[in-house]
């Protein structure tokens, strides 16, 4: 008999023929229960956009003002405070809106006039009809509100992505820049943290930026949220709504998967450049921070020699949301050390 036939051919018949219907009956198992997969997570997470005016009545306020600033870019900020005041301008981080910044503004709106914004694809402000959203751009929409509201320098101040915005701001625009200010801010060439928030891990997933189009379940918004807070006591389903509500307001999610495909491509702080700012800097940053690690603080303030840098115990990502008062007093003193007629260059 040759190696490899049959002996008993009906037999081997029998059982190839047994074999391949069984096989088609285990794909077939196999594509029921994927699909079944699919749908139990599409009913699980799913979530359509915000409605857009219903989010407004919810997350604006009587100082909300909303200013076309080219057509179909229609941005939402607040001019709060001190009308007669010092002018800090501040601006959120990548998926937060101005109001990361409303326990700042009650304390610092006493002594100053404070500006705070929705970048586009964040917040009220919604999509930019440009389709980009990098920190060139948001640098453009900043100069752009600030001339709107005849504010000829101010102190510049940015969380995270925000932070980022501010250090470019203040490198693109030093004349109109009086003081800078850096919370936990972005730019640090490769600073990586070992605790990524879920939200954005999966963000840089391909197909699921493509299923967050439908897809996003609150829970993994309050997992982000809470891996990026140290002070779990500043956490409530208030806040946990917010974040999960306008990350849905219409244009946001596909301006988010935008900002995440173009993520590897923005180009970084670089220690000679930042060296060129001139102003008076303070850094604050908490030792907890899971998105950018406490080592980039350093590095910017060995980047900007005149920095101040002030390092806060147990907290995390958003010092000013998890330790408003203390970080707030730490801002207007500095402030108060910082004469209002830095020389321009």
């Amino acid at each position: 008999m040759r190696i490899g036939t049959c002996a008993l051919p009906s037999v081997c018949a029998f059982s190839s023929g047994y074999l391949g219907e069984a096989m088609k009956r285990l794909i077939k198992w196999v594509a029921i229960l994927l699909l079944a997969l699919v749908v139990a997570i599409f009913i699980w997470g799913y979530a359509p956009d915000t409605k857009a005016a219903q989010m407004e009545r919810k997350y604006s306020s009587a100082a909300s003002r909303f200013a076309e600033l080219e057509p179909g870019l229609r941005v939402h900020y607040r001019d709060e405070g001190k009308s007669d005041g010092r002018v800090l301008v501040l601006i959120h981080g990548s998926n937060a809106s101005l109001h990361t910044w409303e326990p700042w503004v009650k304390i610092l709106g006493k002594a100053y006039r404070v500006i705070t914004l929705d970048l586009p694809g964040h917040g009220l402000t919604g999509k930019n009809p440009t389709g980009v959203y990098d920190n060139a751009s948001y640098v453009g929409v900043v100069d752009r509100l600030l001339e709107k509201l005849n504010i000829d320098r101010a102190v510049i101040g940015g969380n995270s992505m925000g932070g980022g915005v501010t250090w470019l701001y203040t490198l693109s625009h030093p004349e109109k820049v009086e003081a800078m200010l850096l919370v936990d801010a972005s730019g640090q060439p490769y600073a990586k943290s070992g605790n990524t928030p879920l939200g954005f891990r999966l963000m840089r997933m391909p197909v699921v930026k493509e299923a967050a189009r439908f897809i996003a379940p609150r829970s993994i918004f309050e997992s982000s949220v809470k891996t990026s807070m140290s002070v779990q006591s500043k956490i409530d389903d208030k806040l946990v709504d917010r974040y999960w509500e306008l990350n849905r307001y219409p244009g946001n999610r596909e301006a988010t998967m935008q900002r995440f495909a173009n993520f590897k491509n923005m180009t970084p702080a670089n220690a000679v450049r930042l060296s060129e700012i001139k102003v008076p800097v303070l850094i604050l940053w908490g030792t907890e921070d899971n998105l950018i690690p406490v080592s980039s603080a350093k590095w910017f303030a060995n980047a900007i020699p005149q920095a101040r840098l002030i390092i806060y115990p147990a907290v995390g990502h958003i010092p000013m949301e998890e330790i408003p008062e203390k970080s707030a007093a730490d801002v207007k003193a500095w402030l108060e050390g910082v004469s209002s007629d830095t020389p321009k260059p």
